[in-house]
């Protein structure tokens, strides 16, 4: 892909979000949009930068490493968004801003262990199981209340919200249950949590769907393919 279509993708894609928070009455200022670059060279994701992308989204760490090395000193905050396994916490820690796929107890325990030996506090989203299914990871709904109580008690985890990876489907309104389910879900969090904490995210949301996840109240959308094209080598489905 020629570098002025990255820029252009990604202004496509910015008035695709401005337009579906019209439809919804909502500020796009409300709509972070994370970049996914699995897969995507550096150089490719530098130009996204430079045309003002603010988030990046690594799947694996390894590659999420070697990037921010790669792309140190740019403007821009990095997000971890695939499955993450607990003897990758400290890794994971040195080259993410945020992470948005915390789903398990012994997870959130070495990411407190990890942060706190940093000195530092960490952003995460609680990754929801919203579609029940066997090849994702994720806490169930009726899990999350526990969850939460739990990861209270953890110092240097710093829960802001929600994360959901709903079923895929070809229609996009298909998947509107899901984001709906998962707005309530937040709501019910916030309503039950102490008014000191702010749960206030809500990743939902790919290249496929992300307006509709907008007009269910996504603050988060993770997107890939609209902005860097299609991707050299085949990956996983998650986070497309």
């Amino acid at each position: 892909m020629h570098s002025s279509e990255v820029a252009e993708n990604l202004e496509a894609v910015r008035l695709r979000i401005a337009a579906a928070c019209d439809r919804a009455r909502r500020d796009p200022s409300e709509v972070k949009l994370v970049g996914v670059t699995k897969t995507v060279p550096a150089d490719r994701i530098r130009e996204a930068i430079e045309a003002g992308l603010e988030i990046i989204g690594e799947n694996y760490i390894q590659e999420a490493k070697s990037k921010r090395e790669q792309l140190a000193g740019l403007p821009v905050v990095w997000h971890f968004i695939g499955h993450l396994q607990s003897n990758k916490a400290k890794t994971a820690l040195e080259c993410s801003d945020w992470i948005e796929t915390l789903h398990s107890e012994a997870l959130a325990i070495e990411l407190n262990r990890r942060a706190a030996n940093a000195g530092r506090k960490i952003p995460v989203l609680i990754q929801v199981n919203i579609g029940e299914e066997d090849t994702k990871s994720g806490m169930g709904a009726a899990s999350l209340p526990a969850f939460l109580k739990f990861c209270d008690a953890l110092d240097c985890l710093d829960v802001r919200g929600l994360m959901a990876l709903p079923p895929f489907f070809d229609q996009p309104e298909r998947a509107r249950p899901y984001f709906r389910r998962m707005r309530e879900l937040l709501d019910t969090l916030k309503a039950g949590s102490p008014a000191t904490r702010s749960l206030t995210e809500l990743s939902m949301g790919m290249s496929g769907d992300f307006e509709v996840a907008i007009e269910e109240g996504a603050t988060i959308v993770r997107v890939g393919t609209a902005i860097f094209g299609q991707r050299r080598r085949a990956g996983e489905s998650v986070n497309r």
